[in-house]
């Protein structure tokens, strides 16, 4: 499979290879996979792409995605697998810094050096042939030198404690008139960090992300 026929598929989705590796046990990869290829997103592109189309019900997003990216994992001979197949899920976060240079935020989402907190793993391709993949741009945790960590003293209701996170009280505030900012622009402790300002999300991506998880249980 060559990896460029694969760029070319997934730019009308403003989706983009995020990396990959060849699992071993500790990964827990389906039986006889040997390559794990990132699908994903940073920046506008797939927003935009995912504007343009009409949806409906809570999980848009979830069946966008499976509608567009099943057919071109087929076209190259991979399994598909996505975060939100499960319970059990398959363990997303850590095939993603298996594969990419990411790494946890004290907030909980991992942080690209380039990208910050404004990016997404979408879809895991897997193949069972040993595919030749670029190698690993490895550099340090952004969070590392981070000395101020605004992202943990921005929250207006504290939500964020170093390990925890308060995922009830951050919902029931974005319900009210005080939580409005966080709902119609993101969440206020991720604006703050300062990696990757020029991928935020735009407010209508926001928004309809908050409100996602706002509905959620």
């Amino acid at each position: 499979m060559n990896l460029d026929q694969l760029i070319t598929a997934l730019i009308p989705f403003g989706m983009i290879i995020r990396g990959g590796f060849h699992p071993r046990d500790k990964d827990k990869a389906p039986p006889d996979t040997q390559t794990i290829i990132m699908i994903g997103n940073a920046g506008p592109e797939m927003w935009h792409a995912f504007s343009n189309e009409p949806h409906i019900g809570s999980n848009a997003l979830d069946a966008w995605t499976l509608k567009n990216l099943t057919p071109i994992a087929d076209d190259v001979d991979a399994q598909i697998v996505f975060p939100f197949d499960g319970p059990p899920y398959y363990p997303f976060q850590h095939w993603a810094m298996q594969a990419d240079d990411v790494y946890p935020s004290p907030i909980g989402p991992l942080i690209h050096p380039g990208f910050g907190l404004w990016h997404a793993y979408r879809a895991a391709f897997l193949f069972t042939e040993n595919l030749d993949i670029p190698t690993k741009i490895q550099t340090a945790s952004p969070c590392d030198i981070c000395t101020e960590q605004p992202c943990m003293n921005t929250c207006p209701i504290d939500a964020f404690t170093p390990g925890d996170y308060d995922v009830a009280e951050c919902r029931a505030f974005i319900a009210i008139p005080d939580g409005d900012d966080c709902l119609r622009s993101g969440c206020r402790a991720r604006r703050a960090c300062p990696i990757g300002q020029d991928h935020i999300y735009e407010a209508s991506q926001a928004e309809f992300h908050m409100q996602s998880f706002l509905k959620s249980k």
